[in-house]
C-alpha cells in the first residue's frame, strides 16, 4: 500500500485494506472489525472506523452510505454503479455497458457538462436482490409501505 495524500502507511491501515479486498463485496465496518480483530486482536472498533475514514478520504476505498442501512465500504474506486436491496440492505455492483454509460448519455442530452465544472456523479438503483426475491419478497410490499426517495 503506497502513501496516499499525505497519509502514512500503518500496519492497521494495511490490514484493514487487505481485509476489504479479501472479503470482496461491500462489507460494513462491523464486519471488517470482526475479521481484522482475528489478525490484530488489540484493535478497537473506533480504530477501524478512523482508518476507514482515512482510507476513504485518501481515495483508496469508497464509502457507501445506503439510505436506511449501515455504511459499507468498497475497494473498487473506479466509476461503477450499485443496486441496494430495500429489504436486507445488500449492495451489489451493477454492470452497465460503456455504450449505455449514464454520464455519456447525460453529456449528449445536456450539452457539454464540462461548462458546469462537474467532477463526478452518483447514480444508485434500489430494488430487491436475488436472495430476497428467492425468499418470496415482492417489490409491491415495499412500494406501499415506505416511500422510495427520488432525487432529481
Amino acid at each position: 500500500m503506497a502513501k496516499n495524500k499525505g497519509q502514512r502507511t500503518t500496519k492497521q491501515r494495511q490490514i484493514i485494506l487487505e481485509t476489504i479486498r479479501e472479503l470482496g463485496g461491500h462489507p460494513s465496518a462491523d464486519e471488517l472489525y470482526i475479521h481484522v480483530k482475528k489478525k490484530l486482536p488489540d484493535i478497537s472498533l473506533g480504530t477501524v472506523y478512523r482508518n476507514l475514514d482515512v482510507l476513504s478520504e485518501s481515495g483508496m476505498i469508497r464509502k457507501l452510505e445506503p439510505e436506511h442501512h449501515q455504511m459499507r465500504f468498497d475497494c473498487n474506486v473506479e466509476d461503477h454503479y450499485h443496486m441496494t436491496c430495500i429489504n436486507c440492505g445488500r449492495i451489489e455492483d451493477i454492470e452497465i455497458p460503456k455504450s449505455d454509460d449514464p454520464m455519456e448519455i447525460l453529456s449528449k442530452s445536456l450539452g457539454n457538462l464540462s461548462k458546469y465544472g462537474i467532477f463526478g456523479h452518483k447514480l444508485e438503483f434500489f430494488g430487491l436482490c436475488s436472495k430476497c426475491k428467492a425468499k418470496g419478497h415482492r417489490l409491491e410490499e415495499f412500494l406501499n409501505s415506505e416511500p422510495i426517495k427520488k432525487e432529481v
